[in-house]
């Protein structure tokens, strides 16, 4: 039988055939956990007996939500995370040193083409932009990981996304994933794989395919991958911490369905409150004011992300009644976009930079909404409440919206600002 490329990832760490609805056990390559979903873990883990995790370099804890600590109850949350990654001798790094999880993990070579990458947190899928089976678990799920190094999966379905068209210069990652969203919502791919592809995929780089795989859950989807193509492989091959062998799609794989994207004539989107899905294109939502832009997050916190919003702010000033945070998702982007000048156009514009953290993204710190505020975010979602009171309000988009938006001081398409560049 052909095989897609979930199935060929988990044939090679199941103890039977991965037939599309079959229950099979797997062998977990990482099993992760960050400041907020790890101490529950570590709870679950020691009330069930166990007394070593099953392999200190394949376990992992990442401080990257509430820290730096926002308070004493996060600071307790960061203590009990550190004390017990250092007792186990497991992967740890501490703040300073790391980055938001789905950022900092594949710049590590710790998410690799071909591997299964189990985390506590719904935005694992991001590991698929390396054509890893990447998906979000519980604290408890992920305690029993630790100890067994081994777990069940559900083998899904696959729907294929094909993204074709010649992209327009001003399209990335985020109008994408946007556009999928808009066609098939956010229960569209429900406990399904989404595999992407198509003539675009080919020739996008890999911070727009993160991107894209970070927000498949989004559609209710329990993994979104890419084949590791040349692309891929150049990027991770020399990051890579341990030896990985890829997996690819077979010809003939059974799909479930298959969703042609077109994006030639593809204008920068934005998804208005309270959904993922209610997707507009930025040139069609009429004079809408914003308090605040977050430009960041494991979504749009990359370099090229900060390339796109440095272009935007670059000689330009946020606007007077706009506050504008901007967080790099991991130390290296920091310090890549502090060598490339990027650090200082945002100084200069008059936004805030941050430390590497999920922060706002969650409504934990460094950017909380009051009520009746609105922010255009380059994060993952925007449900009531998502970024502050519940009163509030966060419109999605990519990075050249985001920065846009700060200098209009309302949602904006960036052709509104860069018409005299």
């Amino acid at each position: 039988m052909a095989m897609t490329l979930a199935q060929a990832i988990l044939s090679r760490k199941s103890d039977k055939a991965p037939e599309e609805g079959t229950l099979c056990r797997v062998r977990v390559d990482l099993a992760f956990a960050n400041d907020i979903t790890g101490p529950p873990a570590i709870r679950s883990f020691k009330e069930m007996g166990a007394e070593k995790v099953f392999d200190p370099a394949r376990c992992a804890l990442l401080p990257d939500h509430f820290t730096p600590n926002k308070d004493i109850a996060a600071a307790e949350q960061a203590k009990e995370a550190r004390d017990f990654a250092l007792e186990q001798g497991m992967l740890y790094w501490e703040q300073g040193r790391v980055g938001i999880e789905h950022a900092f993990l594949p710049e590590q070579g710790h998410i690799l083409p071909g591997e299964i990458i189990l985390g506590a947190d719904s935005h694992t899928c991001t590991g698929g932009a390396l054509g890893a089976f990447a998906t979000g678990v519980g604290s408890t799920d992920l305690a029993a990981l630790w100890a067994l190094g081994e777990t069940w999966l559900r083998v899904p379905s696959t729907i294929k996304v094909r993204f074709e068209g010649e992209k327009p210069e001003n399209i990335g990652g985020k109008d994408l994933i946007l556009a999928l969203l808009s066609l098939i919502g956010v229960q569209g791919a429900r406990y399904k794989a989404l595999e992407f592809s198509g003539e675009v995929v080919e020739r996008l780089p890999m911070d727009d395919r993160f991107t894209i795989a970070n927000m498949a859950v989004e559609t209710g989807a329990k993994a979104g991958l890419f084949t590791p193509d040349k692309t891929a492989l150049d990027w991770v091959t020399p990051r890579a911490a341990r030896s990985f062998e890829p997996a690819f799609p077979e010809r003939g794989a059974p799909y479930e369905k298959e969703i042609v994207v077109e994006v030639s004539e593809m204008t920068p989107l934005v998804a208005l409150p309270h959904s993922p899905a209610n997707v507009r294109p930025a040139l069609e939502v009429g004079p809408m004011p914003v308090d605040q832009v977050f430009i960041g997050s494991c979504t749009n916190g990359r370099l090229t992300d900060l390339e796109q919003a440095a272009r935007v702010l670059r000689g330009r000033e946020v606007h007077p009644s706009v506050r504008c945070v901007v967080i790099p998702a991991s130390r290296e982007i920091f310090a890549d976009a502090l060598r490339l000048g990027f650090i200082d156009t945002f100084i200069q514009a008059g936004a805030v930079v941050c430390t590497p953290t999920c922060g706002p993204c969650i409504g934990g710190h460094m950017g909380i909404l009051a009520k009746g505020e609105r922010c255009v975010s380059t994060s993952n979602r925007n449900f009531v409440g998502r970024m502050g009171d519940a009163g509030s309000e966060v419109v999605l988009s990519g990075p050249l919206v985001a920065a846009a938006s700060a200098v209009a001081g309302r949602v904006a398409d960036p052709s509104e600002v860069l018409a005299n560049d």
